[in-house]
């Protein structure tokens, strides 16, 4: 896919962001064919070491997350430096932002630089104060449903969710806004709080209705799924599978072929349930499990994955991230491809999941810290030569 064939080409936007939400809206822009300039303080701001990083000290977090973003260095305590951003925000017409309280670049300060400007701000609560993806989801709930069933205390999940989906809630925003602005002429402001993702996604999937409703509340469930059957088993040879029956064709096939189908039938006999419908399958999950666990802990894993993939059933092994990064899903998938990043290394980099007629925009390099000063200031405010100079000098502008 050409850049002129991207589904955002032609539109620019401005980034001051750090950590994970903004930069993977940015990222994701960037895929789709905008021109994304990130602008850092000088020095980086307070994501730009964080770990992991390569034997040079190069953050790999960083790089990941910056991926065919254009980088700015300037100082932004100073009024000189602030001034530039606000005319490079200008002439994108486009700001996303996590960096709250500054009124140099607020939506009122800003409009009067650009009338038709597309204002996104994303807060960590709902009343504006700060907040991060690990303090929203403690006090959102789920920490407390995360885990073992015997388990007293919270336990965080390793994906930084809200972070991940307030990034493509800000991705949307930004589209939907554009679409606007070019059918109407009229910018707009966006807020987000990384706090009401949660809570839209706890109140959408009944996890807050339900104590609203019903008067009941969520339980751990260790590995199973809440109101279908679905468990993790193990097989002789150590191997872990997940395994998933969503309809009573994959139940069916499950009991086939673990040679269970007659002892669930006697099991549904004796406690007169119904193994068709789904809430049976969840309320008598551990009576169940305890016959399927038989057949696996009797197989390889290589005899399971034969029988597993001439079914039905919904599943997959357990593997770890070096596990999934030598394998074909990421060696044979086209969503992956080579990329020579510099300061960190040459890997298989993983472009847009979005196919675009049949092809993954694919992954471009991050920027080094101010890479880009010069050039965007040369291009989109006409700044260069003994300007560009003067600036550098002074400390306002990196020399990149």
């Amino acid at each position: 896919m050409t850049t002129s064939a991207a589904p955002l080409a032609g539109v620019r936007i401005v980034e001051i962001a750090s950590f994970v939400a903004v930069p993977l809206a940015g990222m994701t822009l960037a895929q789709l064919g905008a021109e994304v300039i990130r602008v850092d303080p000088i020095g980086g701001g307070a994501d730009y070491h964080r770990w992991p990083v390569a034997d040079t000290g190069t953050s790999i977090y960083w790089s990941g997350l910056n991926k065919g973003v254009r980088s700015v260095a300037i100082d932004l305590r100073a009024d000189a430096g602030q001034r530039l951003v606000q005319r490079l925000i200008a002439d994108a017409g486009v700001l996303i932002t996590n960096v709250v309280g500054r009124q140099w670049h607020s939506y009122e300060a800003l409009t009067g630089e650009r009338a038709d400007l597309i204002h996104v701000e994303v807060s960590g609560r709902g009343d504006g104060s700060t907040g991060v993806d690990y303090t929203v989801n403690a006090a959102v709930g789920f920490p407390m449903v995360t885990g073992p069933a015997e388990h007293g205390g919270p336990i965080n999940h390793v994906l930084p969710a809200w972070d991940v989906t307030c990034g493509l809630y800000v991705a949307l925003g930004v589209i939907a806004a554009v679409r606007r602005r070019d059918d109407t002429g009229a910018g707009g402001r966006i807020t987000l709080a990384l706090e009401n993702v949660a809570l839209a996604t706890a109140g959408a999937l009944g996890l807050l209705t339900e104590p609203m409703v019903n008067g009941t509340e969520r339980q751990r469930l260790g590995n199973a799924i809440y109101g279908q059957y679905g468990q993790t088993f193990t097989s002789g040879d150590g191997a872990s599978f997940m395994i998933v029956t969503l309809t009573p064709r994959h139940f069916r096939d499950l009991t086939e072929l673990t040679g269970t189908a007659k002892a669930v039938a006697a099991l549904a006999d004796a406690l007169d349930a119904d193994f068709a419908e789904e809430g049976d399958r969840y309320r008598y999950r551990d009576a169940l499990t305890g016959l399927f666990t038989v057949w696996f802990a009797e197989h390889t894993a290589e005899e399971i994955t034969a029988g597993l993939s001439a079914t039905s059933i919904l599943w997959d092994r357990y593997r770890t991230f070096s596990e999934v990064a030598a394998s074909d899903r990421v060696t044979a998938n086209p969503l992956f491809s080579p990329l020579h990043q510099p300061r960190v290394g040459d890997y298989l980099a993983a472009g847009s999941p979005l196919a675009i007629d049949g092809v993954h925009p694919p992954a471009v390099a991050a920027p080094a810290l101010g890479d880009d000063t010069a050039a965007v200031l040369r291009d989109r405010l006409g700044i260069g030569g003994e300007e560009l100079a003067r600036l550098v000098e002074q400390g306002i502008g990196a020399g990149g």
